[in-house]
C-alpha cells in the first residue's frame, strides 16, 4: 500500500509540474499560438495520467536495471506524451516533442531533487 500511495503523490506532483510548465511554455515561448487554458489543463492531466501508471506498475516487471529503467521510461514518456500533445493542441510534431521533452525533464529533475533531499 505504501507503493501505491507514493504513486498517487508522484502522479499529482507530476501533473502539477508538467501542467505548470505547459502553461509557462505557451505564455513565454509559444505566445503566438493561442490555446484555451482548459485545453492546456486537460493536456497536462491526460499526458501524465496516460504514461505514469505504466511506468510505475508495468515497466518495472520487465526492466530491472535502474539506469536502463530511467532511460526507457523517460524516452517512452516523451514520445507518447508528444503524440498526446500533438493530438490535443493541434501543433506541429516538432513543437509537441519539445514541449513534452521540456515538461518531462522538468518533472524528472524536480523529482530527483525531492527524492535526494
Amino acid at each position: 500500500m505504501v507503493y501505491e500511495f507514493s504513486f498517487l503523490k508522484a502522479l499529482l506532483l507530476t501533473i502539477f509540474i508538467e501542467t505548470s510548465v505547459l502553461f509557462l511554455l505557451f505564455k513565454l515561448v509559444y505566445k503566438s499560438i493561442h490555446i484555451k487554458k482548459w485545453l492546456l489543463v486537460l493536456t497536462g492531466i491526460l499526458a501524465s495520467f496516460s504514461t505514469l501508471p505504466y511506468l510505475w506498475f508495468i515497466l518495472p516487471m520487465f526492466v530491472h536495471s535502474e539506469l536502463f529503467y530511467v532511460i526507457v521510461s523517460e524516452a517512452s514518456a516523451v514520445l507518447l506524451e508528444s503524440v498526446i500533445v500533438l493530438g490535443l493542441l493541434r501543433i506541429s510534431y516538432k513543437k509537441a516533442f519539445i514541449i513534452s521533452f521540456t515538461c518531462n525533464m522538468t518533472s524528472f529533475l524536480i523529482g530527483l531533487l525531492i527524492t535526494k533531499m
